[in-house]
């Protein structure tokens, strides 16, 4: 199928599209409010300017559009040419399809590199798709979002030992508030 825009009237149309405050982003956020999370939006100074930061958990949440990101996607070389090989919640346009392929494949590039630079500074990535985001399955989606944040927030606390009171005029260590004084 050809394309019924001009090019002019094609670029000027994907131009509108906005980076921040999309649809499924404002999706997410109103849930996580609403379950009394609070968050920062877009900061600068955390690797890959997520779009939303949750600090007391060291974790960084990205909402993907599907298109954008090459949700489910797979990108082939084949006789040096990119190929795409199947995906369910996103087709790539056919007219400038060079293009798209290797615009889908920088942001893909783009999106590991900075996943993996906040996991190397013990930060916690979370990835939600726009296809996630659907009536049916939003609830679950965010479900599963907030069991990682417990988890993540649980694992921030295992990792400091109780230390025991010291008592300055006796060698034996005092017993914590948990323990009791049977021997």
């Amino acid at each position: 199928m050809t394309d019924t825009m001009t090019p002019e009237q094609r670029h000027r149309c994907m131009s509108h599209i906005r980076s921040k405050d999309t649809k499924p982003e404002l999706k997410v956020r109103r849930w996580l409010w609403s379950h009394g999370y609070r968050y920062r939006l877009n900061v600068k100074s955390v690797p890959g300017k997520p779009d939303i930061v949750m600090r007391p958990y060291r974790t960084a949440i990205f909402v993907n559009g599907c298109f954008w990101h090459g949700h489910k996607t797979e990108l082939k070389i084949e006789n040096g040419e990119l190929k795409i090989i199947g995906s369910c919640c996103c087709k790539i346009p056919t007219t400038n399809r060079e293009f798209w392929v290797e615009k889908i494949r920088r942001n893909q590039k783009r999106d590991q590199e900075n996943y993996r630079v906040l996991q190397e500074n013990g930060w916690q990535v979370i990835v939600i798709w726009e296809c996630q985001l659907k009536p049916a399955l939003i609830d679950h989606t965010m479900r599963e979002v907030e069991l990682l944040l417990n988890e993540n927030m649980l694992s921030l606390y295992r990792h400091h030992a109780p230390i025991p009171y010291s008592n300055d005029e006796e060698e034996t260590p005092l017993p914590m508030a948990a323990e009791s004084n049977q021997t």
